[in-house]
């Protein structure tokens, strides 16, 4: 069973920046963000192969987020950016083998949620 522990999260003026962690139990999976603002469906953030040889981004976050890994600490991270109030939202990490890494298809593992709150 893989655990998924994410921090980082909080309240940040727009302009600002965060960073998100995720550390992961168990074997390399393939690993991605996700949010969900409220009142919307969950999407696509971003993703990194569990090698970092494929990386993909949402068009609303090209150019403003970053996502890495470090397989020698089993986590994946998501530097945030040029935040914008659009940006609020609970993100999720997850972990699995999706055929596409920005469809959630695929991603077995999902973690608790952190609040991300961008003010204006």
């Amino acid at each position: 069973q893989v655990q998924l522990v994410e921090s980082g999260g909080g309240l940040v003026q727009a302009g600002g920046s965060l960073r998100l962690s995720c550390a992961a139990s168990g074997r390399r999976y393939a690993m991605g963000w996700f949010r969900q603002a409220p009142g919307k469906e969950r999407e696509f953030v971003a993703a990194i192969s569990w090698n970092g040889g494929s990386i993909s981004y949402a068009d609303s976050v090209k150019g403003r987020f970053t996502i890495s890994r470090d397989n020698a600490k089993n986590t994946a991270y998501l530097q945030m950016n040029s935040l914008k109030p659009e940006d609020t939202a609970v993100y999720y990490c997850a972990a699995g083998d999706p055929p596409v890494l920005h469809r959630n298809v695929g991603y077995n593992y999902w973690g608790q949620g952190t609040q991300v709150t961008v003010s204006s």
